[in-house]
């Protein structure tokens, strides 16, 4: 059970008297023309990903996860390339910023679908925390009790933009969070991982709501309703035209890559490009589960596909090697 919210932090946080719904109401209705547009963009990023076979389906979101997440921390000033985090995943050395890593974790796992929105303790991963001398940037959001309250507060004020669409309302959402502490101040992926998912309100394949490189001129935002939502609107339309990009991509290296191995024999070539094409980021061991042919044998494939110039090893040793696609 929460505990019970401490009542003097309703009169610390200034959030009702700073934030009116009524503003992003308004702004909605000026864009009409904007939100459609996204919408339609959205739709089609939608319809291309649940038409995929289920294991790509689950490759592609966990691809444009990657993305989204590498983008994130390089808005934030955390450079983690997305290679770096499917090898820290997967277990492999990537020698990067561990903080980084932290943040580029939860944040994938939650882009791919995990935690439940509504529920913010959990979905940000907390430990419930009454004591002093906490790390500093823990001790930057509320702790205990009063992250319970912040949290109430935000979703109470959250309940006043009902009226604007998901796509619309992210960058009131975000406001909100900052009024409410519920991330320190120097922390962008929290908020743009939250936003991302509650985006994503209504779609069935898609766990979240792609902005890639276009995120970086919303998540850290400022100017009026209007203006703010007009950059978020226009970002996750362009995010969606990239990410559907990405799969065409994706898809156009698997149709080069079958016809390229048509004249090895046998089946396992195909098998091999297919699972390729599902997975960012594939190991032997990997491929061997999904296909079932021998561990020396999907090692050897992987080396041809290489040799073709049709596959890329990202980890550079001997044992333990990481594949992605190449092209």
């Amino acid at each position: 059970m929460p505990l019970a919210p401490d009542p003097s932090y309703h009169a610390q946080v200034p959030g009702r008297q700073l934030f009116d719904a009524g503003d992003w109401l308004a702004a909605q209705e000026r864009l009409a023309g904007d939100l459609a547009r996204a919408s339609f963009a959205l739709g089609r990023l939608e319809g291309a990903v649940a038409a995929l076979p289920a294991e790509a389906r689950a490759g592609a979101v966990t691809r444009l996860a990657l993305i989204e997440i590498e983008a994130m921390l390089w808005a934030q000033g955390l450079p983690l390339r997305r290679e770096e985090i499917g090898r820290d995943l997967m277990e492999a050395r990537a020698g990067a910023d561990l903080e980084a890593m932290r943040l580029a974790r939860w944040g994938l796992r939650r882009l791919e679908g995990q935690g439940d929105p509504g529920d913010l303790r959990v979905f940000l991963g907390l430990h419930r925390a009454e004591v002093a001398g906490l790390d500093d940037r823990l001790a930057a959001r509320p702790t205990g009790r009063d992250f319970d309250a912040a949290a109430a507060e935000f979703q109470a004020m959250a309940a006043g933009l009902s009226g604007v669409a998901p796509l619309a309302r992210a960058p009131a959402l975000r406001v909100l969070w900052r009024l409410c502490g519920l991330s320190g101040p120097e922390v962008l992926a929290e908020p743009a991982v939250w936003t991302a998912r509650a985006m994503a309100e209504g779609c069935e394949a898609l766990r979240f709501v792609p902005l890639g490189r276009h995120g970086r001129g919303v998540w850290v935002d400022g100017g009026t309703p209007v203006e703010r939502m007009a950059r978020q609107l226009a970002a996750a339309a362009a995010g969606a035209v990239d990410a559907g990009h990405e799969l065409a991509r994706v898809a156009g290296w698997q149709a080069r890559a079958l016809a390229a191995v048509a004249r090895i024999k046998g089946d396992n070539p195909a098998r091999v490009v297919r699972a390729l094409a599902a997975h960012p980021i594939l190991s032997a061991a990997m491929l061997e589960e999904a296909t079932g042919i021998s561990r020396d044998t999907a090692e050897r494939l992987l080396a041809r596909l290489r040799d073709l110039g049709l596959a890329r090893e990202i980890t550079g040793g001997r044992r333990f090697r990481l594949w992605v696609l190449a092209g």
